[in-house]
């Protein structure tokens, strides 16, 4: 009887043992699910930029046809609607993004002034104010995009370079007249230059 006792007792302690085992392994692997999931808890930010350039011409740019040579001082002031093109660029950014833009020009085929006979004159417009972004420089002079130069084909003249960390719209006005110092020939010359704008994503 005293042996039968002693075995249900062992037998008692066994089972309260294995419970105590059964219940530290299942909280030991709790704590490590819940230890493993904190560790990789991770916020994902999703991230996106867009930009755009408007302008209210039939064409993005502007042209010179029979004009004659001017001075910077004259040619800053050019301001009947035909003298100047204005064109917006918009930036929609969602999350920390930052935008690289280049505003560029190219010549067109069929102009027939070189390009140091020709100066270009770039300002910001905001809210009927003008700020200069480019002084009068001639379109020999500018730089060129080189190794996609914030997107923009390499070879395009630059105009300005910015970056935009913001969701805005910058107002831009451009002039462009011929060099004081060119001597026109006596036949017709023209010259047209087409605006465009280029961004990237700073990584």
């Amino acid at each position: 009887m005293k042996k039968e006792n002693s075995n249900n007792s062992k037998s008692i302690v066994l089972i309260i043992v294995c419970i105590i085992i059964l219940i530290l392994a299942v909280v030991g692997v709790s704590y490590a699910a819940i230890f493993y999931s904190k560790a990789g808890e991770k916020v994902n930010r999703v991230t996106t930029g867009t930009m755009t350039m408007s302008y209210s011409e039939n064409t993005n740019g502007i042209n010179l046809t029979n004009a004659h040579p001017m001075t910077d001082d004259i040619g800053r002031n050019l301001n009947d609607t035909n003298q100047y093109f204005d064109f917006t660029v918009n930036a929609t950014i969602g999350g920390n993004v930052i935008i690289d833009y280049v505003v560029t020009a190219t010549k067109e085929g069929d102009s027939t002034l070189p390009d140091n006979a020709v100066k270009v004159y770039l300002t910001n417009l905001n809210s009927g104010t003008e700020s200069q972004v480019l002084a009068p420089t001639k379109v020999s002079d500018l730089q060129i995009t080189y190794q996609n130069t914030a997107g923009a084909p390499d070879g395009q003249y630059v105009l300005f370079y910015s970056t935009f960390s913001q969701t805005e719209a910058r107002n831009y006005r451009l002039r462009m007249w011929v060099a004081s110092d060119y001597v026109l020939p006596s036949f017709s010359q023209t010259y047209k230059l087409r605006v465009n704008v280029y961004g990237s994503i700073v990584e």
